[in-house]
C-alpha cells in the first residue's frame, strides 16, 4: 500500500472551460497573462488561435519544440510583441539583440559563463549568502515574519554585484529591491497597444512613471561603467578580470558599442538576478508546504555541510536540494513565455504522422508555463514533486518538455551560474533557518516581466537549531 502523503498543489490560475472574447483577452493579459489559458492549453500539443485576426501557434509538442527553436531556428525570429514590451527597458541587451549584434554580445559573454568559470563564484556566492543570512539572526529564537520575495531579490543582487561586477556597482544596494519591482512592474507588462501592434513611439498608458525608474537605472549603469573605466586607467594592473572589465575592453570598432555595454550590464543588473530571486522564493514556498520534502533537504543540507566539502561541489553533493529548486523552476518558470515569428512558411510532422504547417508571419508561443503543467507530459502536473529531478528520475524527462532557461542558440547563458548560485543558497538558509507559512501569507503568481508572487510572499523565518546560552 502507498502510504506517501499526497504532495503540495501550490496555487495557480484554474484551467478556463470557455474562450474569451477580445476585451476579455486584453482585460486578463493587462491584470495577469497566467489566467488566459484555457484547458486545451494544457491538453493539447499544439493548437491555433486568432485576435483581432492575427493567427498564433501554441506550441506544446517537444518535438515541435526542438523543430522550431533548433532545428530550424534561423525561420524564427523575435516576436514584435515580445520586442515591444522588452526593448523599451533592454534595448540591444542579450534577451532582446538580434542578428549580429546579438552574436557579437553572446561571443563577448560566453567565456564568463562556461560551466568552469561558474565553478569559480562558488566562494563568493558562499561569502555572500553567509552575510546576508546574518540579518534573519537578528530576529532571536522566535524568528520574524519577513517579504521572501525582497529579501530574494537583495540577496540575488548582492551575489550577482560581487561575482560579476567584484562589488562595484554605483548605486544602494538596500533600495534594489524596491527599484527593481517598481521597474518590472511599469516597464515589463504588455500593454493595449502592444497588442494592438503600434509602434514604439505611441504612448503606453500603462507604463507612465516607469520611464523614471528606467532612467535611474540607465545612471547606476552608465555610473558603474565610468567608476571601471577610471580605475582601469588609473590602476591597469590593479583591475579585476570580471565580467564588467571584459566588456570594457572589448569596446571599439570591432567589438561592442559603449551602448550595447550599457544595455548588457543592465539586463544583467535588471533581469539576471532577478529571474533566480523569484525561482529562490517560490522555492522555499512550495517547500514549506512541504514537510517531507524540506526533511529530505536539511537531512541532505547537514550531512554535506559536516563533511566541509568545498561549496563549488554542492551542487553535484546535493540533489535534493537541487531537485527541490528545479521543481520550482517547472511549477513557476522566471520566463513564462517563449515568443517567435516565422520568417517563411513551414511544417513539421510528428512521429504519428500528424502535421502541423506554420504560415510566414504567424506567430508561434512555447509556453513553459503551460508546457511545463501539460497533462500529456507530466504526472499530477501542478504538484510540488522533486523528486522527478533527482538524478535516477532525470533520464524519463525530454528536454523539450522543460525549459526554465530556453533552449537552442539562445538559451540563457547564465543557467550553470543560476543552478548553482541557487543550491549555495538554499543550503546556507535552510541550513540555518526554517522558512514557514503563515496565517498572512496568501500567495498568487502573477506573469511581469518573470513570474512572481502578487503581493509579496510574507513567511515566518526563524532559527533551525537552538544555541546554548553557555556557548559563546
Amino acid at each position: 500500500m502507498d502510504i506517501r502523503p499526497e504532495p503540495f498543489v501550490p496555487p495557480a490560475p484554474p484551467l478556463r472551460d470557455r474562450l474569451l472574447n477580445p476585451i476579455e483577452v486584453i482585460w486578463t493579459a493587462l491584470r495577469n497573462p497566467l489566467e488566459l489559458w484555457g484547458k486545451v492549453s494544457y491538453t493539447l500539443p499544439w493548437f491555433e488561435t486568432k485576435f483581432f485576426k492575427e493567427r498564433t501557434l501554441i506550441v506544446n509538442h517537444p518535438g515541435l519544440i526542438r523543430h522550431i527553436l533548433v532545428d530550424n531556428v534561423s525561420n524564427y525570429e523575435m516576436s514584435e510583441i515580445r520586442q515591444l514590451v522588452l526593448r523599451p527597458i533592454l534595448r540591444d541587451g542579450l534577451l532582446t539583440a538580434e542578428g549580429e549584434v546579438w552574436k557579437r554580445c553572446r561571443k563577448a559573454m560566453a567565456p564568463v559563463f562556461t560551466p568552469r568559470h561558474s565553478r569559480g563564484f562558488a566562494g563568493q556566492m558562499l561569502s555572500q549568502t553567509e552575510e546576508f543570512s546574518r540579518k534573519y539572526a537578528e530576529a532571536g529564537a522566535e524568528g520574524s515574519v519577513r517579504d521572501i520575495s525582497v529579501d530574494m531579490t537583495e540577496l540575488t543582487y548582492a551575489i550577482l554585484a560581487e561575482t560579476l561586477f567584484s562589488g562595484e556597482i554605483a548605486g544602494n544596494k538596500e533600495t534594489v529591491a524596491d527599484d527593481v519591482d517598481q521597474l518590472l512592474h511599469r516597464m515589463g507588462r504588455i500593454d493595449p497597444m502592444d497588442m494592438l501592434r503600434a509602434p514604439p513611439w505611441v504612448p503606453r498608458v500603462t507604463r507612465i512613471g516607469g520611464r523614471r525608474i528606467l532612467d535611474k537605472f540607465r545612471r547606476v549603469v552608465a555610473e558603474t561603467m565610468l567608476m571601471r573605466q577610471e580605475r582601469m586607467r588609473k590602476h591597469p594592473g590593479d583591475v579585476p578580470q570580471d565580467f564588467l572589465t571584459l566588456l570594457l575592453q572589448l569596446a571599439g570598432p570591432d567589438g561592442l558599442t559603449m551602448g550595447e555595454i550599457e544595455d548588457n550590464i543592465l539586463t544583467f543588473i535588471g533581469a539576471g538576478h532577478e529571474t533566480t530571486a523569484r525561482a529562490l522564493a517560490w522555492t522555499l514556498y512550495c517547500v514549506a508546504e512541504s514537510p517531507s520534502v524540506r526533511q529530505n533537504m536539511e537531512e541532505e543540507i547537514d550531512r554535506v555541510l559536516a563533511t566541509g566539502a568545498d561549496p563549488v561541489e554542492w551542487l553535484e553533493l546535493m540533489p535534493w536540494v537541487r531537485a527541490a529548486f528545479e521543481e520550482a523552476l517547472r511549477l513557476y518558470p522566471p520566463a513564462p513565455s517563449i515568443n517567435r515569428e516565422a520568417i517563411s512558411d513551414d511544417s513539421w510532422t510528428s512521429p504519428e504522422g500528424k502535421t502541423v504547417r506554420i504560415d510566414a508571419g504567424v506567430t508561434v508561443l512555447v509556453m513553459p508555463w503551460t508546457l511545463h503543467r501539460h497533462e500529456l507530459y507530466w504526472e499530477k502536473p501542478r504538484a510540488f514533486m522533486p523528486e522527478r529531478f533527482l538524478p535516477e528520475n532525470r533520464g524519463k524527462l525530454n528536454r523539450f518538455q522543460y525549459l526554465p532557461f530556453g533552449a537552442g542558440p539562445r538559451t540563457c547563458i547564465g543557467a550553470t551560474f543560476a543552478l548553482q548560485e541557487a543550491v549555495i543558497a538554499l543550503a546556507v538558509l535552510m541550513g540555518r533557518y526554517r522558512f514557514d507559512v503563515t496565517p498572512e501569507t496568501k500567495v498568487w503568481p502573477v506573469q511581469k516581466l518573470t513570474t512572481q508572487p502578487r503581493d509579496g510572499l510574507l513567511m515566518r523565518v526563524s532559527p533551525r537549531h537552538q544555541r546554548s546560552p553557555l556557548v559563546n
